[in-house]
This record gives C-alpha cells, sequence and structure tokens, in this order.
C-alpha cells in the first residue's frame, strides 16, 4: 500500500513539474524581450584633463549620436559624487542620426588625482551607460603675505633712515 501511494505521489508530482516548465516556455515565447532601436554612442566615454589649475576649468562635454532607428530619450545622469555634475539633455528626444552632448563638471578646487564616473540612463539598446572624467589638480596657490603694522614700506632697513 505504501508502494503504491508513493509510486501514486511521485507520478503526480513529476506530471506537476512537466506541466510548470511547458507552461514557463509557453510564457517566454508569449512575451517577446522588448528590445529599444534607440543607440547612444559616444565618440570617447573617457576624458582625461591632464593637469588643471586649481581652480581652473573642469567641465568637458561628451558629444554623442543616437545611432539606432528609434527617438533617445536620457531618463537620468548620475555623477560618481557630488563633486562631478552632469547636465544632459532632459525629456528630449534625440532623433536617429541627432547628435547631442552631457557636459560634466568636475570642483577644481580639489586638489590632487581624480577619476570620476557619470551613470547615464536611457531607453537605449544598452539603457546604462558609464563616461569617465580623470586628471590632476594642482594645489592651491600660496599667497604670502607679511605683517605691515599700517606702516608703508620704502625699502630701507631701519639703519639707513636719518
Amino acid at each position: 500500500m505504501k508502494k503504491v501511494i508513493f509510486t501514486l505521489s511521485s507520478i503526480v508530482l513529476l506530471t506537476v513539474f512537466a506541466n510548470a516548465q511547458e507552461t514557463g516556455k509557453a510564457d517566454a515565447k508569449a512575451t517577446p524581450a522588448s528590445t529599444s532601436l534607440a543607440e547612444m554612442t559616444f565618440e570617447t566615454d573617457v576624458h582625461d584633463f591632464g593637469t588643471i589649475d586649481y581652480a581652473g576649468n573642469g567641465t568637458y562635454e561628451f558629444k554623442f549620436k543616437n545611432t539606432g532607428k528609434e527617438p533617445l530619450i536620457i531618463s537620468n545622469a548620475k555623477g560618481s559624487c557630488g563633486c562631478t555634475v552632469p547636465t544632459y539633455p532632459k525629456d528630449i528626444p534625440i532623433k536617429p542620426g541627432e547628435s547631442n552632448v552631457v557636459k560634466v563638471t568636475y570642483d577644481t578646487k580639489r586638489a590632487g588625482n581624480f577619476t570620476k564616473t557619470v551613470t547615464i540612463n536611457s531607453n537605449a539598446k544598452t539603457p546604462e551607460k558609464v563616461i569617465t572624467i580623470k586628471g590632476v589638480v594642482q594645489p592651491a596657490p600660496i599667497e604670502e603675505s607679511f605683517p605691515t603694522n599700517g606702516k608703508k614700506d620704502d625699502g630701507a632697513t631701519p639703519f639707513e633712515k636719518h
């Protein structure tokens, strides 16, 4: 009796699993993966500023083109930290064949080496694209100042005055 119940239970379980597998295949065929025909192609995805003066120009425009067959829409662009700020065409469809830019500004009041990224989200075939800026910001200039005690320096030493 136990063998019969075990055998029937095994058959029922195998039937359920087999049907579940077939249903999963049918669902996959019924709902094809949605693929966008928009495509974002950058001229370059890395910009090296080289050496930048402290508080110098830390802005670069990454040029891209929609090389796809549908309008491209950028939904978001986010820097890897607060010192890297992207500006992008918001809610503006970029038609196939059209070009535009993502402008990235780095805060150059931070001396030293840097490598920062910006992650761009869009409706492109590859929905997430990462672009990179890097470089070296020179140290802040040191201004020398001497106390004058309110007196004008005439260049003479105290012993030369008569």
